[in-house]
């Protein structure tokens, strides 16, 4: 007898089967078959034994998480144990604006949000190599009138309003999405934070006038690292919600005032108790952090371990850093204008300091099913986000 699982487990296995059809025809039906070899370049062997050391299958979905100012780029994976693990790292090689929201195009900002990037999104027939498209803008950014197209993750390690890899980066990102699809992942998501979620980087940016829309991104963050589990991300009020279900009848708009909506107990209790240790650091920090400028005027940034190669280009003296792919000869850094120069600095003086991603203050909520409790759902009141901080508003960046 066919069970309902297992019936939804074979759509998800033909919706892969099909997601993988489309990237290899995608190649194919192009005049140049290299475009059909990059798109379904198999996974290296030490990524394969890098999946296996960390128990991942290259079948399970995957998440991405950006970090505009560390200029950091985190693939992440299910485990065994149905949880999200960090799988790797990547520097990223470009991305250009300042930190903060893309408003209009042309700006040259890179997005920053909650995005979903579904097989049809993935372009194996890039000018930059290989890309994905963010899918920019999304229901929240066109809730505040924000304009702009074809904001892409891709290749070439060149930006105007997009996250640049290498050639070689993109190229086993591009894979390891593809194997997710194939896996019957429908769609990943991509998380674009201004920097780590932090209080100490809060802290630093307490005078930016994007505070009020980071705070609600933190909120975003704060689930993931809790739960180790892709926030459900809707969006009412203009104001991102998570993991929330609205009330019977009701439903989300991204324009309108928010319904009265749930989110499991132990998931808003160990939210609420990360964003009360994190607002109590944020606030010890406030009276004595350093301000770290609003704009820059560097356009964008570049990892510190392509400024090394950069550098090595022009002065000729051997760095000894090995950089993750080629670098173009076109490349040119951000400036180093002044205000660069002391963010920078504020960055290096916390190396090590803060805690990654990766980790959380709060541990992970315990699984209901094993615990034996009886849990009740959190109805919250209409346009109240769960759980946020007494900090928190309503984003005010437009």
């Amino acid at each position: 007898m066919t069970t309902p699982s297992s019936r939804f487990a074979s759509r998800l296995r033909m919706a892969g089967l099909a997601a993988c059809a489309a990237l290899a025809l995608a190649g194919c039906n192009a005049t140049d078959s290299e475009v059909a070899r990059k798109a379904n370049k198999p996974l290296s062997p030490e990524m394969v034994s890098l999946l296996a050391k960390k128990d991942m299958a290259p079948s399970t979905p995957i998440l991405v998480r950006i970090f505009k100012q560390e200029s950091e780029l985190e693939v992440w994976k299910v485990t065994s144990e149905g949880n999200y693990a960090l799988l790797k790292t990547y520097p990223i090689c470009r991305w250009s604006g300042e930190l903060g929201p893309k408003v209009g195009t042309g700006d040259r900002q890179a997005p920053e949000g909650f995005y979903t990037i579904t097989p049809g999104q993935m372009n194996p027939n890039s000018s930059y190599y290989l890309a994905f498209n963010l899918g920019f803008p999304n229901a929240y950014d066109k809730a505040y009138g924000r304009t702009g197209d074809f904001l892409m993750v891709h290749g070439d390690c060149s930006s105007s309003g997009c996250y640049a890899m290498t050639d070689d980066q993109i190229s086993e990102i591009f894979s390891l999405a593809r194997e997710s699809f194939a896996g019957g992942q429908r769609a990943f998501q991509v998380q674009a934070y201004p920097f780590r979620m932090t209080a100490k980087n809060l802290a630093r940016y307490r005078n930016n006038p994007n505070m009020a829309f980071w705070r609600n991104l933190k909120q975003g963050s704060d689930h993931f690292e809790v739960t180790k589990q892709e926030p459900k991300v809707s969006v009412c009020n203009r104001t991102y919600v998570f993991d929330a279900t609205p009330a019977p009848g009701r439903a989300f708009d991204a324009a309108q005032a928010c319904p009265p909506y749930q989110v499991a107990p132990q998931i808003a209790s160990a939210v609420a108790a990360k964003q009360r240790a994190d607002d109590a650091q944020f606030a010890a920090l406030s009276t004595s952090a350093p301000v770290a400028p609003v704009k820059t005027g560097a356009d964008g940034g570049m990892h510190p371990i392509f400024l090394a190669k950069l550098k090595e280009r022009e002065t000729g003296q051997l760095s000894y850093t090995q950089a993750p792919g080629r670098l173009p000869e076109y490349v040119n850094p951000p400036k180093e204008t002044a205000a660069k120069l002391q963010a920078d600095a504020l960055l290096r003086a916390d190396e090590g300091d803060g805690a990654p991603a990766s980790t959380g203050s709060v541990a992970a909520p315990a699984d209901p099913a094993n615990s034996g409790a009886k849990t009740q759902p959190v109805v919250t009141a209409a346009a109240r986000p769960v759980a946020a901080s007494a900090s928190t508003a309503t984003s005010a960046a437009r």
